[in-house]
Formats: C-alpha cells, sequence, structure tokens
C-alpha cells in the first residue's frame, strides 16, 4: 500500500522554470486580454452571469453531477418543478453561492483558511457531502481511488495532523509574491488538491479558489475566470498531471499543463464574452426599438441574468410596474427576442427563454 502523502512546502525551492517559461507571456498575455474586455463592459456580473453559472455547471460536472446549464436555469425559473436532477442542481447552484460569498468576503476579510472554510461550508450545504464535517478541515485519513479499500488508492493525502500547518503554509504563499502569478496559481490549486483538506468537495473549492486568487492579487480585475471547461474535457490529463507531482515531484507538466489550459480557455472565454458583449448591444437597441420603454436596460438586463425565466419572476425581479412589464414581455415575445417554452395558465405564469444568450454561454 501506498503512503500518505508529504507536500512539498511552498515556495518550491527547486522548479525548472524553463520547460515552461515559453508559455508564461503568452498565457499572461491572454488573461490580460480577457481582462480588458471586462473593463469594457458596462456591467460584467450581469452580462456574464450565464458563463459563471456553466462555470458552476462543468466544475460540478467534473464531480459526477449531470445537470445542463438549461436544466439549471429551468429549476431557477420554477424551483416547484419536479427534476430527477434536484440534487445535482443543488450542488451547482451552491457552487455559484459560494462564489458569490468568497468575493464577498474578500472586502473583509483576506485570502485564508477562515474564508476557504467558509466557501466549503456553502458548496456541502443540504447536499452530498453534508455531514462530511462541513466548513471543517477533515478529522480522518482520505484516499482517492476507484475503490472504498484504501490499500486500492491511487493516491493517500497528507495525514490529519499535517492539514493545518500545511495550510498555513498555503495561506503563506498566497501572500507570497512568485516570480509569475499564473504560475503561482497553477502551485496554489495543485497544492490545495494535494493536501485535499477536507473529506468532500476539495476539487470544487480549489477551483473556486483559482478566480478569487487573481483578484485577490489584482490580476483580475473582476473575480470571473473560467477553466473548468478545459479541465472538464481533459479530465484524465488533469488527474493525471497533478498525480505526476505525488508521485515524482514533476511540477513543471502540470505547470505546462496549467498555462496551457489558461491559453486555450481564455482564448475561448474572450470570444464568448465579446459575443455576449455584441448581443448585449444589439439587443438594446432592438429592445428600444419594439418597445419604446424607459424600463429597457432594466429589461435587458434581467434577460442577461436570467435566460430562461416566468413571468411573474421578470416582473417581481425587474422592479418594472406590473403593466409595463406584461406589454414589455408581450413586445419581446412577438419581436423574437425571446420565446415562451411553456404557456401559463391559471396561477402558473408563462415560461421565457432567451435562447440567443443560451446558445453563446452553453
Amino acid at each position: 500500500m501506498i503512503n500518505p502523502h508529504k507536500p512539498e512546502l511552498l515556495p518550491l525551492q527547486k522548479l525548472n522554470w524553463e520547460k515552461f517559461v515559453h508559455l508564461i507571456g503568452k498565457a499572461n498575455a491572454e488573461v490580460a486580454r480577457f481582462d480588458g474586455l471586462l473593463q469594457t463592459m458596462p456591467n460584467p456580473a450581469v452580462l456574464l452571469s450565464p458563463l459563471t453559472t456553466q462555470e458552476a455547471v462543468l466544475s460540478s460536472k467534473i464531480e459526477g453531477t449531470k445537470a445542463t446549464l438549461q436544466e439549471v436555469l429551468e429549476f431557477e425559473a420554477d424551483p416547484k418543478k419536479e427534476t430527477e436532477k434536484y440534487h445535482d442542481i443543488q450542488e451547482i447552484l451552491n457552487y455559484r453561492k459560494a462564489m458569490g460569498y468568497a468575493v464577498k468576503e474578500l472586502i473583509n476579510i483576506s485570502l485564508s483558511s477562515r474564508l476557504i472554510k467558509g466557501i466549503h461550508n456553502i458548496l456541502l450545504d443540504s447536499v452530498r457531502g453534508k455531514n462530511k464535517y462541513r466548513g471543517n478541515f477533515r478529522r480522518i485519513q482520505v484516499h482517492i481511488g476507484k475503490s472504498h479499500k484504501i490499500e486500492e488508492a491511487i493516491y493517500i493525502p497528507p495525514v490529519c495532523k499535517d492539514v493545518p500547518d500545511l495550510i498555513f503554509n498555503l495561506e503563506k504563499y498566497f501572500h507570497f509574491n512568485d516570480k509569475d502569478y499564473l504560475v503561482q496559481l497553477a502551485i496554489v490549486h495543485a497544492q490545495f488538491e494535494i493536501i485535499h483538506p477536507f473529506e468532500d468537495g476539495n476539487g470544487r473549492v480549489g477551483r473556486i479558489l483559482m478566480p478569487i486568487f487573481l483578484y485577490f492579487k489584482k490580476v483580475l480585475s473582476s473575480p470571473m475566470f473560467y477553466l473548468s471547461a478545459y479541465f472538464e474535457s481533459h479530465r484524465d490529463e488533469y488527474y493525471q498531471k497533478l498525480l505526476g507531482i505525488s508521485q515524482d515531484g514533476n511540477w513543471e507538466d502540470w505547470i505546462e499543463y496549467f498555462l496551457n489550459a489558461v491559453i486555450i480557455q481564455s482564448r475561448e472565454n474572450v470570444n464568448k464574452a465579446k459575443a455576449i458583449h455584441q448581443l448585449y448591444d444589439i439587443k438594446k437597441e432592438k429592445i428600444v426599438g419594439l418597445t419604446h420603454s424607459q424600463f429597457t436596460i432594466r429589461a435587458l438586463d434581467f434577460l442577461f441574468r436570467n435566460p430562461i425565466f416566468t413571468s411573474s419572476q421578470f416582473i417581481k425581479d425587474s422592479k418594472i410596474p406590473k403593466t409595463s412589464a406584461s406589454r414589455i414581455l408581450n413586445s419581446l415575445d412577438i419581436g423574437g427576442v425571446i420565446k415562451i417554452i411553456q404557456k401559463g395558465s391559471g396561477r402558473k405564469p408563462t415560461t421565457y427563454i432567451f435562447t440567443k444568450l443560451l446558445n453563446i454561454a452553453g
């Protein structure tokens, strides 16, 4: 049987930067391009809301959830609607909630173990793993492998008593300025997964920490950084490269993989963000023409936050007076901006979909 791993303390003392230095400039340029685009947007948190939810969907999918972006949004529009994927959807919504919590708390507290525990507490609230010492570092030995038998594990994280000291070392590294912040992020993410401080939910917490770290280091002006699509589509390699660190001390291959992920996925994110921004401008002009309403921006921002929604949700959350809201919905439906996916009857509201936005985000 393999023994519990003893991680190298940070900062790393013997890192061969030459192996991946050719990727550092490209990765930083792509992240800067994405952040530059964020800074030109009127409200990136609103416009890119579907991408943030899709990140939650894909990060959770790596851990085994099956719900799609559309299924999550349909549930949010009508939480009373029965679905076989209820528990998967709750995990995804918790992921998004935990991300929001981290961003908000970063104003009051630093990037720390306290913040990490808070993220974990929300992430596992009322879902699978809720009884696994939620919001606290593990008190039992865990292992990773296809079998429940520790003898057949492919990786055994550090022993419990070492976790607090290892997290303290990681916390100090958050505040250390390494030669390059993206390389530092690669190390932070891997070290967190290697420590495996919680009984469950480590992968998701580790991925939530990525945009938080870059926002904390002021690499990003907004805490938006989406890498889970690449990790999910290269899942085997993701785990293989992490395993290479614990088995062979091969940090260089992991960092090379991570920087490539940043380059490729950042380009994809730039294309999606550009398309969403362009769609926003086009629809703003169209909605003005269709409705001639003073509430155009409220209606538009609502659509980008809620690509699937009910008429009652629109009236309540957009803060548009009921008569005006009903008239706007009718105009947007006739004008082809949105379409009905379920007609309301009696007290049941009509459900609409903003398809063009979902097509970009999905």
